[in-house]
């Protein structure tokens, strides 16, 4: 295996001192533009959240510093990620609130309409079956609810590093979406009040929709 298709197959899903590395970096380098994202999605005091694709758990950090009456969960497929997230939040965890499990987006282990807010940040281009991933998450929200996803990364953005990503696509396996795409997918799987917004001097992207409901 190549270094650079090994550090892909990491940034997919993290395993062994390798992936922790990587995972602790990713903490770092992804801060901005989850905080531009972020800014994007009004959080409640009392909002329960899920961050899918939580990675090293910064992003669960984020949030539980504005839903300080609620509770935040984490969920990744990388047994590396789960243990990274969790000492990265081990405070919030032992004060209940924040819980940090490891699954699958295509089968998230949690009830219908258990959300009030659900996030993915730098992770959707990942998922194994977007139309089907992008439904599971909607069966987890709220009425009402919103879904953001949130990447530093999309296809037709002008940087630099988006058009390298766009020529490895067949070797990394990310599914890169244009603006358009992003709508699409969010209104193929049912979500209302989509809003698509870009910052494209970075590249940034985040594309959020609701739960019919309230």
């Amino acid at each position: 295996m190549t270094s650079g298709t090994t550090h892909v197959s990491q940034c997919q899903k993290p395993t062994g001192w390798l992936g922790r590395f990587v995972l602790w970096n990713m903490n770092s380098r992804h801060s901005r533009v989850t905080d531009w994202g972020l800014s994007k999605v009004s959080i409640r005091k009392p909002d329960i959240i899920l961050d899918v694709g939580c990675g090293g758990g910064r992003t669960i950090s984020k949030l539980a510093v504005s839903a300080t009456q609620g509770k935040v969960y984490g969920l990744d497929y990388s047994e590396a990620a789960v243990a990274v997230a969790t000492k990265t939040n081990r405070r919030r965890i032992a004060k209940g609130q924040v819980d940090i499990r490891e699954g699958s987006v295509s089968q998230l282990p949690f009830t219908d309409e258990t959300f009030d807010v659900v996030t993915a940040v730098e992770t959707h281009f990942w998922w194994p079956d977007l139309p089907h991933d992008m439904r599971e998450v909607l069966r987890v929200l709220k009425p009402g609810g919103t879904f953001a996803l949130i990447a530093e990364i999309y296809k037709g953005a002008k940087t630099r590093s988006a058009k390298l990503a766009e020529n490895y696509l067949p070797l990394s396996g990310m599914k890169l979406l244009t603006v358009t795409e992003h709508r699409d997918l969010l209104r193929s799987a049912g979500y209302t009040d989509i809003q698509i917004m870009e910052e494209s001097d970075k590249g940034w992207i985040c594309a959020t929709g609701r739960k019919q409901g309230q």
